[in-house]
């Protein structure tokens, strides 16, 4: 099959052909209808989220169509949530894939799943092992243990989501990361009726995070980013005010528009210059949800005068909450029509793009780039 593979970090990402084994015990093969392109796969791809797991397919947010389940067991294990799909069916890739068993999955925080979490970083599947080959044979990692930029991935059981199929697959495309990321921290976040709102950064998923605070009811949202047109979509997304970060301090402009700094600020860049100013633009008592994931090393420097204000900062990864029932949320919110997916996307690409859709990422133009791998299932021509 093709597939969009990394060599090395810094190295152009080119289409090539590999080899895929067929799924295992409690995996699944996926025929790949689409795939968005996110911040996630530019850091892998430029070496900024750790060594060790070149080369490897990249792609981790995206949809298709279960071809084949392997063998599993008859009663299913915990985390094994969709032990039930069958060929034909419709998924949404999860990027972690939950055991069920580990210390984090007990305590009811699935997202932060240590085996998924391990495979991660290793660019393996679960047992450790890979499904992908390139054409000498050479061992290729899985990133994020999806490796979706490809027409076909085998994935865990737990890392594809059945879906309806009423839902356009190369929208659908974008739920299992951006949607339920940007959702996920919003509700984790506990926004509510009337509050004031910034989001800085709205690529992909902070024009999410724009659309979950306005379903929450924010009364005032604040979106802030470097480039007019991730604005003008965040506008249409429900933002109320729009600061472009080139023009002046956007800090200040946030205090001046909120009288006194928001109540909730979402960093979803990942840059210790962003992540401080989220803190700064708060009011007393305000919390700051870092949402974008920094490359390792990031090391930020905080005013510990906010802490006197009883300021709060926090993480959120993935959304923070139950991904397979947040997922079946939000793609009935699509199908009722509360959930408008498709506006977030910039760019409607071909395979062969990636690195193009790379480098736009790169210079912060647009916001989604998708990649439609198979048009006639993904539901558009590209």
């Amino acid at each position: 099959m093709q597939a969009a593979v990394l060599r090395e970090p810094g190295q152009p990402v080119r289409t090539e052909m590999v080899s895929l084994e067929p799924p295992r015990q409690g995996e699944v093969l996926v025929r790949v209808a689409a795939a968005g392109v996110c911040h996630s796969d530019l850091n892998l791809a430029d070496g900024l989220m750790g060594t060790g797991r070149w080369p490897l397919v990249l792609g981790h947010e995206g949809a298709g169509v279960v071809v084949a389940v392997g063998d599993h067991d008859t009663e299913p294990r915990p985390g094994d949530q969709d032990a039930e799909l069958r060929p034909g069916d419709h998924v949404a890739f999860c990027l972690v894939p939950s055991c069920g068993r580990c210390r984090a999955c007990r305590a009811g925080r699935r997202t932060l799943c240590e085996p998924a979490a391990r495979s991660s970083l290793l660019g393996t599947m679960l047992d450790g092992s890979t499904r992908l080959r390139d054409v000498r044979g050479n061992r290729l990692g899985h990133a994020f243990v999806v490796a979706c930029f490809a027409e076909y991935a085998v994935v865990p059981l737990a890392g594809a989501v059945k879906l309806p199929p009423l839902i356009p697959l190369w929208q659908a495309a974008l739920l299992g990361c951006g949607v339920v990321t940007g959702f996920g921290a919003v509700k984790s976040a506990g926004v509510g009726l009337g509050d004031s709102v910034c989001v800085i950064g709205c690529g992909g998923v902070g024009l999410q995070v724009v659309a979950a605070a306005r379903l929450a009811g924010a009364g005032m949202i604040i979106a802030v980013d470097r480039d007019a047109e991730s604005l003008e979509r965040a506008r249409r997304r429900g933002a109320t005010h729009l600061v472009n970060a080139t023009s002046g301090d956007p800090v200040e402009t946030v205090i001046a528009a909120t009288g006194g700094g928001a109540r909730y600020c979402f960093e979803v860049v990942g840059k210790a210059t962003t992540l401080r100013d989220a803190f700064e633009a708060l009011a007393p008592g305000g919390t700051a949800i870092v949402v974008g994931i920094a490359p390792r090393g990031t090391e930020v420097s905080l005013p510990a005068s906010g802490f006197v204000s009883e300021k709060t900062i926090k993480g959120c990864y993935y959304g923070s909450g139950e991904t397979h029932a947040a997922l079946g949320a939000y793609a009935q919110m699509a199908i009722d029509g509360r959930l408008e997916l498709s506006d977030v996307i910039s760019h409607v690409i071909a395979l062969e793009e990636v690195e193009e859709a790379l480098g736009r990422l790169r210079r912060g133009e647009g916001s989604r780039n998708v990649i439609v791998i198979d048009e006639q299932v993904a539901g558009r021509a590209s």
